[in-house]
């Protein structure tokens, strides 16, 4: 089968689906692979690597597309790539379709066999998902320490504290892999953190691994009473494969303090807080009603070397699976689409 690698065009994304290192494991294992110039440059990973391993070079997207039987990418085939996609294809990325339901209708339309990265994987389990979802974790702690500064509009706290000094308070939403290290890095900076899940197991499992972290079930007033002193609110909730909940209410994030940040990491299926705006890595964040909110689609293309090198390492068994027609336990549930119908639920 020939395998084709774009380069990512949407905004800011520059991770890439496949290193040369798993490129060369495809090729031993027959397939043929094709990389678009430059597409894996971005994240260090320079066109002669992977014509050392025996990948061609295509001078554009369309000539790639053309060539390919599956296409492997990183994000959501954008507007502009729509066109280049064919029935007879195969498509392995990232979809998110519940939270982009006019991406949902074009590939429909388009009638391709669609795989999507985050519903790949048997029962809760998202082993495509969790490497992305740890780096988004850790780095919506590290964007929400730098917007709390006062030159960014913030409250001007110091996450950690210093010197007797109080330490921030900091709320994650969800206990996942996105929670969890969100939670981690905030509280190896020194500050406070309680995490609310709707799963008592979790908490309890969370409290034993974090035992500085406050953990508390997202039942009744808890938001009410946790949101006026909080400093830092991250989102990280994820239902597999489906539109994100609304969790935090437009009176619920009202009751932040003015200059407080909000972070939904939960934006590619949604967003869970109120009303969200999607940004990008040029226009991180942006102001409303006094709280300073970000809601980056693709935030660990921050660090597109480590995130591509995750990403690659995970995704490859199940590319060699769709490649060499191999049954893969998992990889059947991250069909989003076949012959213009759904295959999961929204």
């Amino acid at each position: 089968m020939k395998i084709g690698i774009p380069k990512e065009i949407k905004t800011a994304e520059r991770r890439v689906a496949l290193t040369p290192k798993a490129c060369e494991a495809l090729v031993q294992a027959g397939a043929e692979v094709y990389l678009e110039t430059l597409a894996g440059d971005e994240a260090g990973f320079a066109d002669w690597a992977y014509q050392a391993v025996g990948v061609g070079l295509v001078k554009d997207a369309t000539a790639l597309y053309q060539e390919a039987q599956l296409v492997v990418k990183v994000k959501e085939p954008q507007p502009s790539e729509w066109a280049d996609l064919r029935p007879d294809q195969q498509l392995f990325c990232y979809l998110h379709l519940g939270g982009d339901p006019k991406l949902c209708q074009a590939l429909k339309n388009i009638g391709l066999k669609a795989y999507g990265f985050e519903t790949v994987g048997q029962g809760g389990e998202t082993p495509l998902l969790a490497p992305m979802s740890a780096i988004a974790g850790r780095l919506s702690v590290q964007l929400g320490a730098r917007f709390l500064h006062r030159v960014k509009g913030g409250r001007g706290t110091l996450l950690g504290g210093v010197n007797g000094h109080p330490a921030g308070q900091v709320c994650v939403l969800g206990g996942g892999v996105a929670g969890r290290e969100a939670a981690t890095i905030a509280l190896g900076q020194g500050a406070k953190v309680t995490l609310l899940d709707l799963n008592a197991d979790r908490l309890s499992q969370l409290k034993k691994e974090l035992p500085n972290l406050q953990v508390a079930l997202n039942q009744g007033n808890i938001l009410e009473e946790l949101l006026p002193n909080t400093d830092l609110l991250i989102g990280a909730v994820y239902l597999k494969g489906k539109k994100a909940p609304l969790v935090v209410s437009k009176a619920l994030l009202g009751l932040l303090p003015k200059g407080a940040v909000a972070v939904d990491i939960a934006i590619d299926q949604g967003g869970c807080f109120w009303n969200p705006r999607p940004c990008t890595h040029e226009d991180p964040f942006y102001i409303e009603r006094g709280i300073l909110r970000s809601a980056i689609t693709n935030l660990p293309a921050a660090v597109p070397q480590t995130a591509s090198e995750m990403l690659s390492a995970a995704i490859l068994p199940y590319v060699k699976a769709l490649a060499l027609g191999w049954e893969l336990p998992g990889l059947k549930e991250g069909l989003n689409l076949e012959a213009g119908n759904l295959k999961i639920e929204l």
